[in-house]
């Protein structure tokens, strides 16, 4: 980007007024905006009667989001663009719970990121004062927002099924599959796939209301467990999506060994969905998912050398990657046979209680 930079007074205003452009988008979406202009309330007096926002401030805001290419248009009609049209709450995979969440809870937990950089401590958990884990099991409503944006965010959940070939599998399980939407891709695409979604208890409800939407109950299962102490065994596929990048290395390495240990035969294969941070650094969505993470939860996106020596110690032999939508990575393993587990104690920590290694 260096390199480019021809007049860097501009490039500074564009990235600190970065912030503003995404607050009017978070505003569109929780002023439904786009959802009025479909069923018809396209001029600016109509926008206003149905927010309940003044005339002024209503004009400012769509001058601004004409500007972004959110809409099109001026006072006397407003039309949608195909930005708009994934802020509809009415459209498969909208986007609108992604866009408030990010201008709610995540730009506040941003705000931290200073306080957040010198203390080790997420920003989240210093704005709010409690984890986001903690946040989403009591906050009303909270839990179902998040898992609405992950999977407004998750575009990519539909190039896995082809990304591998699962024709021979016959059971699949998705560990903290949320609410099922990448089991639910490989299911649609291997109608002889049996999933099995793990997720914690106060998800199981919201699982199987949405997996049940689009399949008959003997096509999946959904089970409270802890995916730390266990899991269930014997299945052909087991699937990880976007969770390794919450948690540090022992935890991680804690999972993984669990996957380990559940998959029999050399058959069977780990997929792991995960933004990789590439050796020049010059991919820019995992280094801002990286800071995001620390941002929001404490975690962090990792290279491919750290998740290849994470794999040798949980006993999983590294098959390769696939390349996937908005810079996302799909990570191959299968198991290798069970042996000294002298590395995997190093990452998980010292017997003495001290803390893991969190860069491998």
């Amino acid at each position: 980007m260096t390199g480019n930079v021809t007049d860097p007074d501009r490039t500074v205003i564009d990235l600190i007024t970065g912030t503003w452009r995404a607050q009017a988008l978070s505003a569109a979406a929780e002023l439904r905006l786009a959802d009025h202009v479909a069923d018809g309330h396209r001029t600016l007096p109509q926008l206003v009667r149905r927010t309940g926002v003044a005339a002024d401030p209503m004009l400012r805001l769509m001058r601004l989001l004409v500007a972004l290419e959110v809409f099109d248009g001026d006072a006397d009609g407003y039309g949608l663009t195909a930005i708009s049209h994934r802020l509809r709450t009415d459209v498969p995979g909208s986007m609108n719970a992604l866009c408030r969440l990010y201008g709610r809870e995540f730009h506040k937990a941003w705000g931290s990121l200073p306080a957040a950089l010198r203390t080790g401590k997420s920003g989240f958990a210093t704005a709010f004062g409690r984890s986001i884990h903690d946040y989403l099991a009591t906050v009303p409503d909270a839990g179902e927002r998040f898992q609405a944006a992950m999977a407004a965010g998750s575009t990519f959940f539909a190039e896995v099924p082809s990304a591998v070939d699962l024709s021979d599998a016959k059971v699949v399980v998705d560990v903290a599959g949320g609410t099922g939407q990448l089991l639910a891709a490989v299911l649609d695409a291997y109608p002889r796939l049996h999933g099995i979604l793990v997720e914690r208890e106060g998800m199981v409800p919201l699982a199987e209301a949405e997996l049940g939407k689009r399949f008959p109950a003997d096509r999946f299962d959904v089970v409270a467990e802890d995916i730390f102490t266990g899991l269930p065994a014997h299945a052909d596929v087991y699937l990880l999506s976007r969770v390794l990048q919450d948690w540090p290395d022992a935890q991680c390495l804690r999972l993984l060994s669990n996957c380990r240990d559940a998959m029999t035969g050399h058959a069977a294969r780990l997929l792991i969905v995960e933004r990789v941070v590439a050796d020049s650094g010059g991919d820019l969505l995992p280094l801002l998912w990286d800071l995001h993470l620390f941002v929001a939860a404490g975690g962090g996106e990792r290279t491919e050398r750290q998740y290849r020596d994470l794999f040798r110690a949980a006993n999983l032999r590294w098959e390769g990657t696939r390349d996937l939508a908005l810079e996302t990575t799909l990570l191959i393993a299968s198991p290798e046979p069970e042996t000294d587990r002298t590395e995997r104690q190093l990452l998980e920590g010292d017997s003495d209680g001290s803390p893991p290694r969190r860069s491998l």
